[in-house]
């Protein structure tokens, strides 16, 4: 009797459990689109949803930087559950042409973009039609919902706009409820725009979902956003210009997608447009990293960027509750399709793997040892597949050369072959230059990582052999209280954070301002110079020096005299004390939110060296005598720096302070008085009137435009800006401003016959960067003003760029000590 009856019970307790399952409306108590909900509700509902349906597993990957977790759901038919990790396994064995596989994998990930928080909303109701109406999609199908990718953002703005909205809402563009404060919701705690950082993985939120991802490599990937509020709803197909890895089935794919979520929006009189403005080319973006490992990559972006309501410029009020069911539908009709080709996913994801086609076999790079550890750190991030080189001649196209050549591998040189899974994300985070057939992009047209890393490199059309890579051999160093001091070479960020830990615990450091040569050992410019006599007030300063060098891998020459074999004794002129600087760095109103988020997180996470933030609303009253350096993110400071503001400025300045003006800030000293700094301008003929068409402008502008290109740039390496660096450095130019070469003060990185290595430049705009500034320093008095023309800290990926900002903070012109 018991046997017969336990069938009974469980199905009892699997009914009782459904019966408590709510939809997102009992749950929140009021219809999604009524209210923006906050990341908590959003998580307390999903584990709401996993608890009572047997169709949904919940999982935490990982926190924020603010402590608010990272989830995701899967959600697929009782069935399907139970084999999930089976499902998974098969369906990487396809990829690998090690088995078959038959079930589909939809990937849905909301709300990258904090203010763009219809997406979220849409996820909970999309959660619920999925396992209560749809559950025949789920026959064939795993749908993985990410509800936040940014939870930090989407509270920024959720919590703003429910301190500030009107009840009822305010529909006028004029409320503050549809006007934002810096720096707006849009990027995570840092202020990184996630939905840039696929590739590059600098932020916790990429870093963990990597992890997940990776493990799936789903079939479909969509990435739900908003765009302007006067603009209806975008869907795939995307734009040109498609990277040309990307194959004809991920291009028809899209075209099947878009033309049934077209289906449901006639059927309901809802707007919409395709093939326009979002392209398929920089590999950093929610739909394109996904596309370059084999899955339907699309974005869709819903009218927005406001609150729960307000009047458009074309005379209908836009309501949040529009913007969710636009976003659930688009959803439904995504997992709709891949359940109805299932199958034919399955063939198409298994042929995208085959890699013999691709050009170039095997990309092998060599350089100095930490940026080759840097750029294996990244490759293990993507699951990429590496390999020590055991050949010694190699030919192919030799990056330096930007021609075809041979190449010398060494001992530490680095081997990525595009025979393996990743094969073609490879090729294009690798190749030297990306081919365009439209020059009008909604990114960045260049990213080669040989260039970003600082590395020599060769791509080769053979496979070239490669051994599994060595770890490098731990380094110990050990106290020599006998001797002089310590010497550390300079040429890497991880020597950058060596000199930042030892500056926080008060050790005094020195640098060479010119090559020496200790113990029969050779330094270079910039090498560190830690004395026994500056820490003689110091206790344990042996212990200290060598334990901090122990704990950041730093080699040290224990030198049993300040003597030199050549070049200059310790005690030299040319060896010059680190003072440790107080950074001052302006955020807020005129500034680059990006800019200023890439400066906080590069000391704070990278350099781990202290920073004060001060506002650009209180500026104007600060004490400047208390900082030595002052650091400009890019920005606009028109109203900051007036006459008075910059006549404060500039007596600071004179008195020994440091301004470090990144990108658009370099403008704001650009034909000043006093001051050496010019604009470049473009001649245009102010005579002839202009007569090109209406509907040839945009694409005539593009002459004027430089959209993420790669540029050779010389450099002035005896400067103490660039030590670290040899004479020729690879900028990423971002647009095409340009300033004259200072005929005082220092050229240190500079463009006589600009030449492009990659990426897409106009015509006229190459011609304006002719004898034109990247790097550079002017004095003023006894302090200096640093223009970084050029970005170095763009996105936190540009590896190779860092170092110049390090040596504008400790290196150049830090003469004065502070008591």
């Amino acid at each position: 009797m018991k046997t017969i009856l336990l069938p009974f019970v469980l199905l009892f307790f699997v009914f009782q459990s459904y019966a408590q399952l709510q939809s997102p409306k009992d749950f929140l108590g009021y219809e999604p689109g009524a209210q923006f909900s906050r990341h908590a509700d959003v998580v307390n509902y999903f584990e709401h949803v996993a608890e009572h349906s047997p169709l949904v597993e919940y999982h935490t990957y990982g926190k924020t930087n603010e402590r608010r977790p990272l989830t995701y759901a899967v959600i697929s038919s009782e069935e399907n559950i139970k084999n999930l990790e089976q499902i998974r396994k098969r369906h990487l064995a396809n990829a690998r042409n090690e088995a078959e596989a038959d079930i589909a994998i939809v990937w849905l990930s909301y709300n990258v973009h904090g203010n763009e928080a219809s997406s979220t909303e849409a996820s909970m109701k999309t959660l619920y039609a999925l396992i209560t109406e749809k559950q025949d999609y789920l026959e064939n199908t795993v749908v993985i919902i990410d509800p936040t990718v940014n939870p930090d953002g989407r509270d920024r703005y959720a919590n703003w706009y429910n301190q500030v909205k009107a009840e009822p809402y305010n529909t006028s563009q004029a409320a503050i409820e549809h006007n934002e404060p810096w720096p707006g919701g849009r990027p995570n705690h840092y202020l990184f725009d996630l939905n840039r950082d696929w590739a590059w993985a600098t932020q916790i939120e990429t870093r963990e979902r990597l992890k997940i991802y990776n493990k799936w490599l789903p079939h479909v990937h969509v990435d739900f956003h908003e765009q302007g509020m006067n603009e209806p709803y975008y869907f795939a197909p995307a734009a040109e210009p498609f990277h040309e890895i990307i194959t004809p089935f991920q291009r028809e794919f899209q075209t099947e997608i878009g033309k049934n979520h077209a289906r449901y929006f006639d059927e309901e009189g809802w707007l919409y447009f395709t093939k326009e403005r979002f392209d398929l080319l920089y590999p950093s973006y929610g739909d394109t990293y996904p596309t370059y490992l084999g899955a339907i990559g699309m974005t869709y972006e819903q009218a927005g960027h406001v609150g729960l309501g307000i009047n458009t410029d074309e005379g209908y009020e836009l309501t949040l509750t529009d913007r969710v069911e636009h976003h659930h539908t688009t959803g439904l009709s995504t997992v709709e399709v891949a359940h109805k080709n299932a199958e034919r996913l399955n063939k198409e994801f298994n042929s995208f793997f085959d890699n013999s086609q691709l050009e170039n076999k095997s990309y092998v790079l060599k350089g100095n040892s930490d940026k080759i550890a840097a750029l294996r750190n990244l490759l293990d991030r993507h699951e990429i597949e590496y390999g020590q080189a055991s050949s010694n001649r190699i030919s192919g196209y030799v990056y330096e050369q930007g021609k075809s050549g041979s190449f010398t591998a060494g001992e530490n040189s680095l081997v990525v072959n595009t025979n393996q899974l990743k094969g073609k994300m490879v090729d294009v985070l690798f190749e030297p230059s990306t081919k365009l057939v439209d020059s009008l992009t909604y990114d960045i047209t260049a990213w080669s990582l040989p260039y970003a890393y600082g590395l020599d490199a060769v791509a080769s059309k053979r496979q070239v052999s490669a051994e599994n890579f060595a770890d490098r051999p731990e380094i110990k160093n050990t106290p020599q209280p006998s001797g002089a001091g310590y010497v550390s070479k300079w040429n890497s960020m991880q020597d950058a954070q060596f000199l930042a830990a030892l500056l926080k615990e008060d050790i005094k450091v020195r640098f060479s301002e010119v090559p020496f040569e200790n113990d029969g050992e050779k330094f270079d410019r910039g090498s560190l110079v830690i004395t026994k006599s500056d820490n003689r007030s110091l206790e344990d300063f042996d212990e200290k020096v060598t334990r901090i060098a122990n704990e950041q891998q730093r080699e040290l020459l224990a030198a049993k005299s300040s003597f030199a074999g050549s070049g200059p004794d310790f005690g030299s002129p040319e060896i010059k004390v680190i003072n440790t600087p107080e950074i001052a760095v302006l955020r807020g109103n005129g500034t680059s939110s990006l800019n200023y988020g890439e400066i906080w997180y590069f000391f704070e996470q990278e350099l781990q060296y202290p920073i004060t933030s001060i506002s650009t609303d209180y500026f104007s009253g600060v004490d400047l005598s208390q900082f030595d350096v002052l650091v400009m993110p890019e920005g606009n400071y028109s109203k900051l720096l007036d006459e008075s503001g910059f006549h404060n400025l500039k007596s600071w300045i004179r008195s020994g302070g440091k301004v470090i003006a990144i990108g658009r800030a370099v403008s704001e000293f650009a034909g000043k008085n006093s001051l050496n700094l010019k604009e470049n301008k473009t001649e245009k003929d102010t005579v002839s009137p202009n007569l090109i068409p209406y509907a040839q402008r945009e694409r005539e502008s593009a002459k004027n435009l430089i959209t993420g290109s790669i540029v050779k740039t010389k450099i002035d390496k005896t400067h103490p800006m660039a030590f670290g660096y040899d004479d020729t450095y690879f900028s990423l130019k971002l647009n095409s401003r340009s300033f004259s070469l200072l005929n005082e003060g220092y050229n240190v990185g500079y463009l006589e016959e600009p030449e492009v290595i990659a990426g897409f430049a106009g015509s006229d705009a190459i011609k304006n960067l002719e004898n034109s500034l990247i790097f550079g320093e002017e004095r003023l008095g006894k302090g200096s003003i640093i223009y970084l023309v050029d970005n170095p800290l763009f996105r936190g990926f540009w590896q190779n760029g860092k170092l110049f900002f390090v040596n504008s903070l400790f290196f150049v012109n830090n003469n004065k000590f502070r008591l």
